[in-house]
């Protein structure tokens, strides 16, 4: 998640090098709040969850594989349901927003919070906010229950619209306190969380009673500890479609060549699993791993070799990869979306013209990007 300029992180240290990136809380700003039993204690249909409650010092380390005299390095705050709880479920006003582009899997999340929250917790007053971060100040409000979002799961996009940019923190703020609203669900990618981030601090030097929960949104599975971000799946399958496309177009010619570039941004993990997945691809170029297009080990002299042995050639490319070896990328270090995402140059069509220049034996090529 990113962070404003403004906020600091919050650091806590133990023995043996024990460090714990903890996320900030309400509790950090609120002397003496109080807590309240958490009400799946008495849910008769979630009564198993009372021997499962994460304790208060759980936590999960950032790397798994350690020797016996190293430190116990960098830790985050466990997540799952707590024996005490911040609010009770009758004075809960909770607030649903989704922002920026959209992802496969959004409705499903807005379900099943609403599902949680209601069936659950007991919290009866939930709100979508329309349009993204603008919906707050433009008071576009819908009611959610169990019922209105029963079978929005089977649609795609997100009931509740989206949109870039258009974050006014104050006037968020204003629109939360006026509403009455002490939870806020925030569905977003970077920028979207960057902005939450933003939407903390100014609840905090009010020093409200709210609690903001950052969601992440990315088809890039690029969040660690985790084992899989929602839309993952989906961008995989839908990039061996276009795997299996190009590769019927290479293989149709005399050393025909397909080119697909895959989104991921600086995570190459759509391109890597869609490789794996499909069976057809010669080269899978992905951010995490450098490489070099001339001399010995180069992608044209294998792009060459592959040619001579096979007849053709499938490479899938992530879209942040080689970007230091665009011609023009320094020019677009300063170039940025409306969520604050630098823009990254197109690699795909790059590395195609320089293959057709260099590679003499290519008698076609095809480039395909999602």
């Amino acid at each position: 998640m990113g962070s404003s300029p403004n906020s600091k992180p919050k650091i806590i240290r133990g023995t043996a090098g024990y460090v714990l990136e903890d996320v900030p809380h309400m509790a950090d700003y609120i002397p003496d709040i109080p807590t309240y039993s958490n009400p799946l204690q008495n849910n008769p249909a979630y009564s198993v969850v009372k021997q499962y409650f994460v304790h208060v010092d759980d936590s999960v380390p950032q790397k798994i594989i350690a020797n016996k005299d190293s430190p116990r390095g960098v830790h985050f705050r466990r997540a799952g349901p707590r024996q005490r709880v911040y609010f009770e479920s009758d004075d809960v006003q909770a607030a649903i927003v989704t922002c920026g582009g959209l992802c496969p899997g959004l409705n499903t999340v807005i379900r099943e919070l609403v599902c949680a929250l209601y069936h659950m917790y007991g919290v009866k007053k939930i709100l979508g906010i329309n349009g993204g971060y603008k919906g707050f100040y433009a008071h576009n409000t819908i009611t959610l229950t169990p019922k209105s979002v029963n079978d929005i799961h089977k649609r795609g996009g997100t009931i509740l619209g989206s949109s870039r940019g258009g974050h006014d923190t104050t006037k968020i703020v204003d629109s939360i306190q006026d509403r009455g609203i002490n939870q806020v669900f925030i569905i977003g990618g970077d920028g979207t969380q960057r902005g939450a981030d933003r939407i903390f601090e100014e609840i905090r030097r009010r020093r409200l009673k709210v609690a903001v929960v950052g969601i992440p949104k990315t088809i890039d599975n690029d969040i660690p500890v985790i084992d899989k971000s929602f839309g993952f799946d989906t961008a995989v399958e839908e990039a061996q479609r276009a795997i299996n496309a190009a590769h019927v177009e290479a293989e149709s010619g005399e050393n025909g060549i397909g080119v697909v570039k895959l989104m991921g941004r600086y995570s190459g993990f759509i391109a890597m699993y869609a490789t794996l997945a499909s069976r057809d691809v010669d080269c899978c170029l992905i951010p995490e791993s450098p490489f070099h297009l001339e001399g010995p080990g180069g992608l044209f002299e294998f792009t060459e070799k592959r040619l001579k042995e096979n007849g053709h050639m499938v490479i899938v490319i992530a879209e942040g990869a080689g970007q230091e070896l665009v011609s023009e990328s320094i020019q677009s270090l300063n170039k940025q979306d409306a969520s604050g995402n630098k823009l990254l140059q197109d690699v795909g069509l790059w590395i195609s013209q320089k293959i057709k220049i260099e590679v003499r034996l290519v008698s076609f090529l095809t480039t395909m990007s999602i």
